[in-house]
């Protein structure tokens, strides 16, 4: 029976590919609200302050430079009709039904005039929200993507990047999960297969 170590070098050494940045970034912050911030939450998540922290030094090192920041959020109709499979599947959901709190931006994102705000129902940013072809037009090549959580929808959200034709790299210190096990789990799978996972001062020198 082959050993963790050896299934491992075997899963790497199978997908081994990396992908180049492109010259037109653009910073993908992967609902970054409240619901993963308070403690009272029942989507709580014990990292994603510090995974906030560095997401907002992103951001601004970004708007300095002139480079769109892109922030998703989720909001549904009082009960879920527009929210389809997807609300009945994860209940927990109604805490983004609209007016919520929790699906408020945190005031250390400092949002700009200048940033782009999505509005999802689905995992992926990119499902019925018009956002490939929003950041087409401006031309953008390559997202540096952070958020919560990097099991859910900032894997959906670097995967469909992929899918339709831009360069994903991942921000590992940017992202954060309930769980470690799924966010490490996640965050190799990507870096095989779909996206470049990087750390933040490599996002920042391409920021630069």
């Amino acid at each position: 029976m082959a050993s963790e170590a050896s299934r491992e070098a075997n899963y790497a050494g199978t997908y081994n590919g990396h992908l180049q940045p492109g010259t037109h970034p653009a910073l993908l912050l992967v609902d970054m609200v409240e619901a993963y911030l308070q403690p009272d939450s029942p989507l709580y998540c014990e990292t994603a302050a510090d995974a906030l922290s560095v997401a907002a030094q992103l951001a601004e090192a970004c708007r300095a430079n002139g480079i769109p920041v892109v922030l998703t959020n989720f909001e549904y109709e009082p009960g879920g009709a527009d929210g389809g499979v997807f609300y009945r599947k994860a209940p927990v959901l109604k805490v983004f039904d609209r007016g919520s709190p929790l699906g408020a931006f945190p005031d250390a994102l400092a949002r700009a005039a200048s940033d782009i705000v999505i509005t999802k129902q689905y995992p992926s940013a990119f499902f019925d929200t018009g956002l490939a072809a929003k950041l087409k037009q401006l031309g953008i090549d390559t997202l540096l993507i952070g958020g919560y959580s990097t099991s859910g929808c900032v894997r959906a959200s670097a995967l469909d990047a992929l899918q339709y034709g831009f360069i994903p790299f991942v921000v590992r210190e940017a992202c954060a999960d309930r769980h470690p096990d799924p966010h490490e789990a996640n965050l190799f799978d990507l870096q095989a297969k779909y996206a470049e996972v990087i750390d933040a001062q490599k996002a920042l020198d391409l920021i630069a």
